[in-house]
């Protein structure tokens, strides 16, 4: 995390896009595209400490089952979620994001609403060009936390599928 001194803030004390105090974040991060789905999560949330709205970017802060959470709304496409998670890791203390969100499949055993559960996300796209990372570059998930979400899903007796996307 960089000094809270070399932070770049806006005159409201928040951090630059996100446009959020430190204090209003929890460590812990769910990511969605689509900024209707924060209030969607937010609903299970068992309290609600903070909601801030700045553009597309909605956050709701809150506890889970005793544990400090946000969801974020990070909108579409590899450059949004590419400043999201850079001024996630860099201005704020976040220990781990989950991506949740919709997508499309070329298997003929996937259908609509099954859970797919990422391992990696490849791309065709040119955003890690920008960085000097050749080729297609694919994330991968913390294994730690893929093993939890098999096994939350597993628990849940719902059928899913782990592996990669596209």
């Amino acid at each position: 995390m960089i000094p809270a001194s070399e932070l770049p803030v806006n005159s409201d004390g928040s951090v630059f896009h996100l446009h959020l105090r430190p204090e209003q974040l929890a460590d812990r991060i769910i990511l969605v595209g689509d900024q209707d789905r924060v209030t969607t999560v937010a609903k299970f949330f068992d309290t609600k400490e903070a909601e801030v709205q700045s553009r597309e970017f909605h956050t709701i802060t809150g506890t889970y089952k005793g544990k400090r959470v946000s969801v974020m709304a990070s909108g579409m496409g590899q450059p949004a979620i590419g400043i999201y998670s850079y001024e996630l890791f860099a201005f704020y203390d976040v220990k781990n994001i989950i991506r949740i969100g919709s997508c499309g499949s070329i298997d003929p055993e996937l259908h609509v609403r099954d859970i797919i559960i990422a391992q990696g996300a490849c791309t065709n796209g040119n955003y890690a060009a920008q960085y000097n990372l050749p080729g297609t570059f694919c994330p991968i998930a913390s294994y730690e936390l893929l093993e939890k979400a098999v096994a939350a899903t597993r628990a849940a007796g719902v059928k899913f599928k782990v592996g990669n996307i596209f």
